[in-house]
């Protein structure tokens, strides 16, 4: 195991991120926070620190629990982090995804230019 691995390997390794570089961009961005302060890319990661990441349209929370500098396979991720968000963070997620989903049955074709706002408009609207 390594003794110190930058923050944008680790999210990569513990497959946060699907690659290093959107890793190394969010923290960029400021969308990687330890104790509630953005970091850069090549900052060291310590065992036990939380570190917080804003995955539109959730905030995921995870502690570190081990290094490690390369990627590993999805069963063996729960040994090098801990998630600790909350499950309305998930929750909210969920509908996210249920709401933002329209059935259009097989075989119609694109819809029309009128069907097209009316998708928008019932998209954009509040309940």
């Amino acid at each position: 195991m390594a003794e110190s691995v930058r923050i944008d390997k680790w999210l990569w390794a513990v497959r946060i991120f699907k690659t290093r570089s959107l890793a190394s961009e969010a923290c960029r961005t400021g969308k990687v926070k330890i104790s509630e302060v953005p970091v850069k890319p090549g900052r060291d990661v310590a065992v036990n620190d939380i570190i917080e990441i804003a995955q539109t349209p959730i905030t995921k929370t995870i502690q570190v629990k081990a290094i490690l500098a390369n990627r590993v396979g999805a069963k063996l991720v729960e040994n090098y982090m801990t998630d600790l968000t909350p499950q309305e963070e998930y929750d909210k997620l969920k509908i996210a995804r249920e709401t933002n989903h329209e059935f259009r049955p097989r075989g119609i074709g694109r819809p029309t230019k009128r069907e097209r706002r009316l998708i928008e408009k019932l998209k954009k609207s509040k309940f």
